[in-house]
């Protein structure tokens, strides 16, 4: 079972068919260190991959949600000063990939992922929380692309998918300065959903929301996922297409449809069978 793994970064709860994760080094300012690169993209796949819960709540620690990549982690990479250097170069690149695979799975996953953040959402924290369907803050909290401050430029997901979801000239402003986008301007910019007063009061709203993803059919929900990620990156008459090729397959009224009339006829919540697992290691 999932939540009986042992992280050393990270804690699981599946309650309900909903998973909370949960950023735990909250003395670190739960930056992501080289285990938090390991540990955080292969949970999201189990739970994915095993069907374990119909909607993820990301949350975290101590006064701040993340402070993004662990600056030991560049230390950690390979450093080996006898690599030709257009292999080296190669292989840098193969990284950047390599991280931007962690934060990729928050949107293949078939199940919804939510941000509950407090504090401050910094570097790659902000990486992480532009990769998932909703984000929900508190008033204390600040969003912050601060890789400018550091002379780089934001890498593993950021720059590509902030642009779709709030102004580009405002992306613009903050990826050229690094200043701080306070809650309020997050809200009203479209980033965030809802602002709650402290971190209890929103985790027992965004768990509540994930409670009603949860209760819907995983594949009415996994197909508006789909569908909305996908119309988000192509034409609007691509997307319609696509639309009709999904329902046609996937859309089986015999089953959810007529459980959910079952339901509401007997008094009950309907019950929906879950998605199929995935075993990633087997074909047929």
């Amino acid at each position: 079972m999932i939540s009986q793994k042992t992280y050393q970064t990270l804690t699981v709860d599946i309650t309900d068919k909903v998973a909370h994760i949960i950023l735990n080094r909250p003395d670190a300012l739960n930056s992501m260190n080289v285990d938090f690169w390991h540990e955080f993209p292969s949970v999201i796949h189990d739970i994915n991959n095993q069907s374990a819960a119909r909607a993820i709540v990301i949350s975290s620690t101590g006064k701040h949600f993340s402070a993004g990549m662990d600056l030991a982690v560049f230390s950690a990479s390979n450093r080996d000063e006898n690599i030709e250097l257009g292999r080296k170069h190669d292989q840098l690149r193969r990284l950047v990939l390599k991280l931007q695979d962690c934060f990729n799975v928050l949107e293949t996953a078939r199940m919804p992922v939510l941000m509950a953040i407090q504090g401050g959402c910094i570097g790659g924290a902000v990486d992480m929380v532009t990769a998932a369907d909703c984000r929900y803050c508190t008033s204390d909290a600040f969003f912050s692309i601060e890789e400018t401050k550091l002379g780089m430029t934001a890498d593993v997901g950021t720059l590509q998918r902030l642009p779709k979801l709030i102004s580009i000239g405002l992306v613009k402003e903050l990826a050229y300065t690094g200043r701080r986008m306070p809650a309020a301007e997050a809200k009203a910019a479209g980033l965030v959903n809802h602002i709650y007063e402290d971190q209890a009061s929103m985790l027992t709203a965004v768990l509540g929301i994930a409670a009603d993803i949860a209760a819907r059919s995983p594949l009415a929900v996994t197909g508006c996922k789909e569908m909305i990620n996908y119309a988000r990156d192509h034409s609007v008459a691509d997307s319609l297409h696509y639309m009709s090729v999904w329902q046609s397959g996937m859309f089986q009224p015999q089953n959810d449809m007529m459980e959910i009339f079952k339901a509401k006829a007997q008094n009950r919540e309907p019950e929906f069978e879950e998605l199929t697992q995935i075993d990633p290691l087997k074909i047929f």
